[in-house]
């Protein structure tokens, strides 16, 4: 599990995999705090039917979209003829707008908002652990009419008991990455606007706790680290979900691990699919059987589930 977490990293990295060819994309959102927040990310679009449907990818946390498993699933964006979008949470791109929390679903409604995605037909959206998180939280308020389908893959779905496994001293290699990618980020934004803690104490913290205690928790009004986990988790929130999603965690996941959110599963969620993986990492898969007879990667048979879903098959 360990080596299907990492290595897929440092081989995306030193192979350079680049996803299909793309023409920028941007957005914009209006915050009341930040004010004009823009949105960057990759376009592309195919030709044909198939083309009317775009997949609209959500990367994991400190990440961007040009991780290894955006590439991925926009590479079975292109075999299976749908167009896709990979786009950045607020901050993602460095560039110092703002900085995101994992229930900040705003930016995912921008996306699949914005008029460069008016003209398609249907968009499901794919999102990647954290990623996953804010996927799932927009699904549960206000999706746009032509959203038809929400994926998660690897998400925390309680944010205390996932802070918790990854503030563990066994997580401390994963801690350190997630923090590296997240203080690169508030950094940034350090350097455009005011922030509420220092870059310099934040650099300091060694907990992700602690760092959503000083960063998200004073920027986005929360009252503490544990209103801030308790209100946003979407794990005791699954049955309000507000159009078909599909969930998909594996049981050896070394950042996510099942303790983390079975509780939150034991319950009937009549519009959330689970589906547990025993092989595997975080947020990679080696080719697993479909369930149907066949096996192949992860994303073609998202895909393939989208296309089930909202034929309400």
């Amino acid at each position: 599990a360990h080596a299907w977490t990492i290595l897929p990293n440092l081989w995306h990295d030193l192979a350079r995999r680049a996803a299909p060819p793309a023409e920028p994309w941007t957005t914009s959102l209006q915050d009341d705090h930040a004010g004009r927040v823009t949105l960057h990310g990759a376009l592309r679009r195919e030709p044909g039917p198939l083309g009317r449907h775009c997949l609209v990818i959500v990367h994991g946390i400190g990440g961007s979209f040009d991780r290894h498993y955006c590439t991925t699933a926009a590479r079975a964006a292109q075999r299976a003829g749908w167009s896709c979008l990979r786009f950045g949470l607020r901050g993602a791109d460095r560039a110092g707008d703002d900085f995101y929390h994992a229930g900040l679903w705003a930016d995912v409604h921008a996306a699949v908002s914005s008029e460069a995605l008016a003209d398609f037909e249907a968009l499901y959206v794919l999102g990647y652990s954290l990623g996953g998180h804010v996927a799932l939280r927009y699904a549960l308020e206000a999706p746009v009419q032509r959203v038809r389908g929400v994926a998660a893959v690897c998400a925390p779905l309680d944010l205390d008991l996932s802070a918790r496994h990854i503030d563990a001293p066994s997580s401390y290699v994963y801690r350190r990455h997630v923090l590296d990618g997240l203080n690169e980020i508030y950094a940034a934004v350090s350097r455009r606007r005011s922030v509420p803690t220092s870059v310099e104490r934040v650099r300091r913290a060694v907990s992700l706790r602690t760092w959503d205690s000083m960063t998200v928790v004073p920027r986005f009004g929360f009252d503490d680290v544990a209103h801030y986990y308790g209100s946003m988790s979407v794990g005791p929130q699954l049955d309000r979900l507000r159009v078909p999603s599909l969930l998909v965690q594996s049981t050896v996941d070394p950042m996510v691990p099942p303790w983390t959110y079975e509780r939150h599963l034991a319950r009937p969620l009549p519009r959330l699919s689970v589906r547990r993986i025993p092989a595997g990492g975080h947020v990679a898969f080696p080719h697993v059987p479909d369930g149907r007879g066949g096996a192949g990667s992860l994303e073609t048979q998202i895909l393939e589930w989208f296309t089930r879903a909202a034929a309400g098959t």
